[in-house]
């Protein structure tokens, strides 16, 4: 039975060469390599509803085309709106609250180790004006940029980013508060 279907691959499929032939006991053994058709067309023939006969001429196989390389996803357009940038949850209100902390905060300390003052008798001579001053120049340094349409995300890299700005400034905030209130506590200067 094996050697029947053996035999009838062999007269089936047509050789295209004989490959190592080898003697042996009077039978000689050759390896069978089958022909392989390049150009092979296939007729494709299907009956349409209502019964007629359709012909589809020769169906070629695939090509494969190139892959397209994939376009960049387009960047999220950025609200230049006055009510849009400083909305609650827009990206001016806390960014700009983050910086005037992390200034405010540092310069507490300075002035703290510097002369001994503690914050509200900074604030009592003469920290208000300086406190209006830097809140003006840092607010409108960090709303110039948001009302041309720069994101802060596009201008963050390496390891200064916006999320590490963001969470300094938070940190800061909360060391001012802190600062302020162990010093009212105690009343007078931390250090």
């Amino acid at each position: 039975m094996a050697s029947s279907s053996m035999m009838q691959s062999i007269l089936v499929s047509p050789v295209t060469r004989v490959v190592n032939p080898v003697r042996t006991s009077g039978i000689m053994r050759c390896s069978y390599v089958p022909r392989v058709q390049r150009s092979a067309t296939v007729q494709v023939r299907c009956m349409a509803e209502d019964g007629q006969k359709q012909e589809v001429g020769p169906v070629k196989p695939p090509t494969p085309s190139p892959q397209p390389i994939p376009s960049p996803p387009p960047k999220p357009k950025v609200s230049t709106k006055f009510s849009d940038v400083l909305a609650f949850s827009g990206p001016a209100p806390e960014r700009i609250n983050g910086r005037l902390a992390m200034i405010g905060f540092v310069a507490a300390i300075a002035v703290e180790l510097s002369k001994g003052q503690d914050v509200f008798s900074q604030i009592s001579d003469g920290g208000i004006s300086w406190f209006v001053g830097t809140s003006v120049v840092l607010s409108l340094a960090s709303l110039v940029p948001l009302f041309q349409g720069v994101s802060v995300e596009s201008k963050s890299g390496g390891f200064m980013t916006s999320d590490a700005e963001l969470w300094n400034g938070r940190f800061a905030m909360l060391g001012l508060v802190a600062l302020a209130f162990t010093e009212y506590v105690i009343g007078g200067a931390l250090v």
